[in-house]
């Protein structure tokens, strides 16, 4: 190979209350460079990880991207977990540096820099069938949403709002919590002063278990109650006592459960290399690290080049034939990824698939056609 590498920056959160996702991220990202390494690289060049720690702060994501920019001078960004984040990661990496920046995690939709691509579910893939299915399903009308405040849980709930009431419901509470707060004694006092039928949980780590504890002690769950929560998936139960949310709806592209032999193959393999590491997840953004990276080594081999624009061009209509949880391709024009959808509902410390919602679109604004990616320096 050409000994001058193709250089991958990833901003994982290898520290602070989310590193338990970010160890996760590195590690499947780490093993999907490798295998393109082990068959003779890209463009018969070698791809080189360069891993910084975003430390679940904003502050410190930026200050690692500008690094990653200015410094290694990286081909690609990938990487963060909360909106903030990226916002972050894209001032320095794509305001600053007009470098392609991927984004992998399930987020509020709504992005739409013709530099960025994004390969996480958005509202339309996930509250938008969920919601619905859940009305009908236990007959919920009631929903309270306990929020973090930040920009996808905002943008989330206006979404959720939006179908809840469309079929028939009310949001009896809504509340913004800053990402520090762990009293929510008062807060539960008033979800269960509303009879609400749902909790439909926006808040995140490090709130979000001292809430839950809060929620179960209060009876919430023996009374019927159901908690909705997108982002949940397996890694959870490692956070959370499984009694604490038997019962909880959570809707993303890949579950450990699923009967798919190619996610199991995966799934073992990364089981077999990190023991008792951060488990592959479709909540912590794996899923969305995957197809990021499969998505742009396809388009990189269909450009026949790094260059930042030649590969923006074939990234805009990349898609894979196999991956966690089903196929996937992005959306000419929309910069966002049409995958299979599954519900899901933690039973007895694990989850299990209830309905498999096929192959959904993301409804995302489509960026102007007349536009090209070298028209924005």
């Amino acid at each position: 190979m050409d000994q001058k590498p193709i250089k991958i920056g990833l901003v994982a959160e290898l520290t602070g209350p989310l590193s338990f996702m970010g160890i996760a991220n590195a590690n499947l990202t780490t093993m999907l460079v490798d295998d393109i390494n082990a068959t003779g690289g890209l463009l018969g060049r070698p791809v080189q990880l360069i891993i910084e720690d975003g430390e679940t702060a904003e502050s410190i994501a930026k200050a690692r991207t500008a690094k990653l920019i200015d410094v290694d001078k990286v081909d690609l960004v990938v990487g963060g977990i909360y909106s903030s984040t990226r916002q972050a990661i894209k001032s320095e990496a794509v305001v600053r540096g007009r470098t392609l920046y991927i984004y992998t995690e399930q987020y509020e939709g709504q992005e739409n820099d013709p530099l960025i691509f994004c390969t996480g579910p958005v509202p339309a893939q996930q509250v938008e069938p969920l919601l619905p299915w859940l009305m009908k399903s236990t007959g919920a009308k009631k929903f309270y949403l306990p929020s973090a405040d930040y920009i996808w849980p905002h943008l989330l709930n206006k979404a959720a709002s939006r179908v809840v009431r469309a079929n028939g419901g009310e949001i009896v509470g809504e509340e913004y919590f800053p990402l520090d707060t762990v009293d929510f004694r008062r807060t539960v006092e008033q979800i269960m002063a509303s009879n609400a039928d749902v909790v439909f949980n926006t808040l995140v780590p490090p709130g979000l278990t001292p809430f839950l504890d809060e929620l179960h002690k209060a009876g919430f769950g023996r009374r019927g109650g159901k908690i909705v929560c997108t982002y949940f998936d397996e890694n959870f139960f490692n956070l959370v006592p499984s009694e604490q949310i038997e019962g909880l709806y959570s809707c993303l592209d890949y579950y450990q459960e699923l009967d798919d032999p190619f996610g199991r193959a995966l799934l073992r393999r990364y089981q077999e290399r990190f023991p008792g590491s951060a488990m592959l997840t479709a909540g912590s953004g794996c899923t969305g690290h995957y197809r990021a990276i499969k998505m742009w080594e396809a388009a990189v081999r269909e450009a026949g080049t790094v260059e930042r624009d030649p590969v923006i061009r074939a990234l805009d209509h990349a898609r894979i034939a196999e991956g966690p949880g089903g196929p996937a391709e992005m959306v000419p024009g929309q910069h966002h990824v049409r995958m299979t959808m599954y519900i899901a509902q933690a039973q007895g410390g694990r989850f299990h698939v209830v309905k498999n919602l096929g192959p959904i679109d993301p409804n995302e604004r489509v960026l102007s056609d007349k536009f090209q990616p070298s028209d924005a320096r």
